[in-house]
């Protein structure tokens, strides 16, 4: 889908760059074919990571296409206010990093996923549970990244072929699945090493080009032009709201970095449990900056289209941002009319290598959850370590084939980064109480714990789909933010009261200190 097409500014040299840079990454990635023979191979890469390497694969897994495109969505439709996002996930991942909250135990119990702590701690039922709920959350939570990846591929190249653009978005996952069945976490880590430098150098050079070509003066007026006041506050209601506020330091902060399954999995693949809370002290520049590059981007784009009345005509149609699947095109139509050739190539092609490392670091922890924390379990652990290597490459390729269809089929009727905090916010809220209680409190119970995983479904009403469903019902219009916070109550009052009434003398030896 595009609202606007770069004709004539993507050049032959461009997609020279795209695709010889593509080459090279898959290239890579197939090079550790024969480095897996194990899960522990497979899930964490023998935990055989040291702390830069985990950094560096820690930031470039998180600092996707995806990421780019909804950390600049929000930079256009919330102004310079939207950069809260970014310091609070900074401050927050610091501080895990000064504490080793919840992160450093998990790595002290040697366990592949959280859900695999879940069933030390509370029994083989919760740990099922939770990775179902682990599994269906984050696939739910991938499945507008290759819608995301289109609108940027689109309004960046003027590919507009809608049978083409199919066509090169299902190359680029096959692709990603071929790697990921093939080489696992050690071609993740490959591929994210090598995206985290080329991308994080192309952002830097696009902020400073698109900064050049608008200038301050001109993104301050236009801030206050089209957001007035909640543009600079991000404490003002009639912007984000401290509500937000508060769930961008849980969502953004302590989840992105301490409770999401695809960057704990950086935690817990380090060599030693020493080298956690350097790994989080020194990402947390890296958590900061993710946020923060995209969100300016986003904020030179609003001055760039307040500037030229063709753009503002689409983006900004009675001075107000357009709909939420416009304004995620709003960046990439900006880095178009600005970035030279070549720099255009670098960047997009960066951009590209970004959204496969994305996609292969969700196709792997959630393929290994469900073989990890659902089927071995249900099982009685009677799988092979050859079988449970076969099943979850097998379910990489579902998983993917599911995503295809889910991102043409799903509308999108809030900010992206709101979907995905709402969509992922049925697994973490529930997660959070019980490693919360879990880790550090002696009488949690199974019961609690089931309790509070169970509560994370209430979060699914922020969506703007069941909102619409509920209206008649007599369900209040609540914003993502309300619906997720909810959950965190509900989740950490059920899973106290159930374990003060229903104990079950769970004994202390896998708790921590």
């Amino acid at each position: 889908m595009s609202v606007w097409i770069a004709q004539g500014h993507f050049t032959t040299l461009d997609w020279a760059l795209v695709v010889g840079y593509l080459a090279m990454t898959v290239a890579l990635a197939l090079l550790t074919r024969g480095r897996v023979s194990n899960m522990s191979d497979y899930v964490v890469a023998g935990r055989s990571l040291g702390t830069s390497l985990g950094v560096a694969t820690m930031i470039g897994s998180e600092l996707g296409l995806v990421t780019v495109m909804y950390s600049a969505q929000k930079g256009f439709t919330g102004g310079l206010a939207a950069f809260h996002i970014a310091v609070v996930a900074g401050m927050v991942t610091l501080l895990v990093g000064l504490t080793g909250f919840i992160v450093e135990p998990l790595r002290q119990h040697g366990v592949m996923t959280i859900p695999e702590y879940y069933e030390r701690r509370f029994g083989r039922g919760v740990r099922i549970l939770g990775g179902l709920l682990l599994a269906a959350s984050g696939i739910l939570n991938m499945g507008l990244f290759l819608k995301a990846g289109s609108i940027f591929l689109t309004s960046v190249t003027g590919l507009d072929d809608p049978f083409a653009l199919k066509v090169t978005m299902t190359v680029l996952l096959l692709l990603v699945l071929a790697y990921v069945m093939t080489g696992g976490m050690m071609a993740v880590v490959l591929t994210d090493y090598v995206q985290f430098v080329v991308l994080s150098c192309g952002l830097l050079l696009s902020c400073f080009l698109a900064w050049r070509a608008v200038g301050w003066k001109e993104i301050v007026a236009a801030v206050e032009t089209v957001h007035g006041a909640a543009g600079f506050d991000p404490f003002d209601g009639d912007g984000f709201g401290l509500r937000y506020v508060i769930w961008m330091a849980f969502t953004a902060g302590l989840v992105s970095c301490a409770i999401w399954q695809t960057a704990v999995a950086r935690a817990l693949s380090l060599r030693d449990p020493e080298d956690v809370k350097r790994l989080y002290r020194l990402s947390s520049v890296g958590f900061l900056v993710r946020f923060l590059i995209p969100n300016f981007l986003g904020v030179c784009a609003l001055a760039y289209v307040v500037g030229r009345s063709d753009l503002a005509d689409v983006f900004l149609p009675g001075g107000v941002p357009a709909g939420p699947e416009v304004t995620l095109a709003a960046m990439p139509v900006v880095l178009a009319e600005i970035l030279p050739a070549g720099v255009l190539g670098l960047i997009t092609a960066g951009m590209l290598a970004a959204f496969m490392s994305t996609h292969d670091s969700y196709l792997l922890c959630w393929s290994s959850v469900l073989t990890q924390d659902v089927v071995a379990p249900l099982l009685g652990d009677r799988l092979s370590e050859q079988a449970r290597l076969l099943l979850t490459r097998s379910l990489v390729g579902i998983i993917g084939l599911f995503l295809l269809l889910w991102s043409l089929w799903y509308p999108l009727q809030q900010d992206l980064w709101d979907y995905m905090a709402v969509t992922g916010a049925v697994y973490f809220t529930g997660a959070f109480a019980v490693l919360l209680l879990g880790l550090y409190w002696r009488r949690a119970s199974r019961a609690g714990a089931y309790a509070a995983l169970g509560s994370g479904l209430v979060a699914l009403t922020g969506l703007g789909p069941i909102q619409e469903l509920l209206r008649p019902a007599g369900w209040p219009a609540w914003s993502g933010e309300d619906a997720g916070l909810a959950a965190v109550v509900l989740a950490l009052a059920s899973g106290v009261t159930l374990s003060l009434l229903r104990p079950d003398g769970v004994g202390d030896e896998t708790e921590a200190s």
